[in-house]
């Protein structure tokens, strides 16, 4: 979940965007502001993902509030000004909406946010994958988590729910399909379209279903169902 606030002095534009976010299933609303120093305590001292920031305020304009912070939050801009983009871009802005916002144009910014972050965790793993263990971010933590510990991994529309051995679960904002492109294969395998399995946790396999420890059952779908059986024929005797 990407964690979002909309900063904006109009209480319209600020309640609608607000209501966008809301609708909008990989985003969560965490804060409104009607100034930016309203909302410096927040940004400052607590997990922020992305910002909404209108440009033109009283006291201080969005423009220089991003500027002002040393490490801010990835930037959306909402201004009824055109001539600010170029100025947006300089500070790594990853879209500039222009009032008034429908909510097509508000998703298709909203994806580019999701793309991005997407591929900061892409980037994580692929870094990862020739070692033992990733660096999975899940709520306001960030979390070593050895290849060991996964049971398997759960595919959840935006999300991954992964299933540790610990009973614990984590779940990072990412596809099962590109997870699967970056899991070491002699590790992990697709067993279904929702379903990824840790194959060194198997304990038996029976009626297309994979058995884990504590009666966990995964099923096997006809789409995989070739390949996970020409794994189990190669580590079988007899």
């Amino acid at each position: 979940m990407i964690q979002c606030i909309v900063i904006d002095d109009e209480p319209l534009a600020l309640k609608q965007i607000a209501t966008y976010i809301k609708k909008t299933p990989f985003l969560e609303l965490v804060g409104q502001f009607e100034s930016a120093l309203q909302s410096m305590e927040l940004v400052v001292n607590t997990k922020v993902d992305l910002m909404f920031v209108d440009i033109n305020m009283p006291d201080i304009s969005g423009m220089d509030f991003v500027k002002s912070l040393a490490n801010p939050p990835k930037i959306i801009f909402v201004t009824a000004y055109s001539d600010y983009a170029v100025e947006g871009f300089k500070v790594n802005a990853i879209d500039y909406l222009l009032k008034p916002v429908g909510y097509p144009d508000f998703l298709k910014s909203a994806n580019k946010a999701k793309d991005h972050f997407e591929s900061l965790i892409n980037r994580q793993i692929k870094e990862e994958t020739d070692k033992k263990y990733l660096f999975v971010k899940s709520g306001y933590k960030t979390e070593r988590v050895c290849f060991d510990d996964i049971i398997y991994f759960e595919g959840m529309r935006e999300y991954v729910r992964i299933h540790l051995i610990n009973g614990k679960t984590l779940m990072p904002l990412i596809s099962l399909r590109v997870l699967e492109e970056q899991l070491p294969s002699d590790n992990f395998m697709r067993v279904h379209r929702s379903f990824i399995v840790n194959l060194s946790k198997i304990v038996s396999v029976e009626h297309s279903r994979v058995i884990f420890e504590d009666k966990v059952y995964i099923p096997v779908s006809e789409q995989y169902k070739e390949l996970f059986q020409n794994f189990i024929n190669s580590k079988s005797l007899g």
